[in-house]
């Protein structure tokens, strides 16, 4: 049986991230497993940048499968945590049993690992003071805020936490969660 890794999304989730994430571990010989509010088909979203624009602009992406639902999530059967990006965590930090999720992987000392905006669920599970991260350029502040260290690398790893800035940290966040992964 593959090891399972545990990919958190919702509607508005980086499709990019998303679907590089579930085939990429499918290559390693992971079995990711796509949690969301509830079992559904997800809506979501491309972010790009494009001269003249002062943030990120937002088209709809691919659409992505939910497996499971967040509350029948059992941290247990799970080698590691992606909290995905895109707009995604800024709703899904309000929902207890994502935060109460992560907080049972950094219990355990399991790999949690983060990609742009994930960072906003790390922060609101009070998991990041102390330390080094990296995130979506924009959402600097909140890790900062939170107690962490903000480093301007594409990807980070701080023990068991690993994160990168966006869907271009790919190929440095996926050398980085190889190397936690494999211990």
């Amino acid at each position: 049986m593959a090891k399972r890794i545990l990919l958190v999304t919702g509607d508005a989730g980086e499709s990019y991230e998303a679907l590089f994430a579930l085939h990429r571990f499918q290559e390693a010989g992971y079995e990711p497993v796509v949690a969301a509010p509830s079992a559904r088909r997800l809506h979501l979203v491309m972010h790009d940048f494009e001269p003249g624009w002062d943030t990120y602009i937002e088209r709809q992406g691919y659409g992505l499968d939910a497996n499971i639902a967040f509350d029948e999530v059992d941290v247990d059967g799970y080698v590691a945590v992606l909290l995905l990006g895109g707009r995604a965590p800024e709703f899904l930090r309000h929902i207890r049993r994502v935060v109460d999720i992560v907080r049972e992987f950094v219990a355990q000392g399991k790999p949690v690992f983060s990609i742009c905006h994930g960072i906003q669920i790390l922060v609101a599970a009070d998991v990041v003071d102390g330390k080094t991260v990296t995130c979506y350029e924009h959402v600097r502040s909140e890790a900062e805020r939170a107690g962490a260290c903000y480093s301007q690398q594409q990807a980070v790893r701080d023990g068991n936490l690993v994160s990168a800035q966006t869907w271009e940290s790919h190929p440095e966040f996926y050398r980085e969660v190889f190397a936690c992964l494999e211990g």
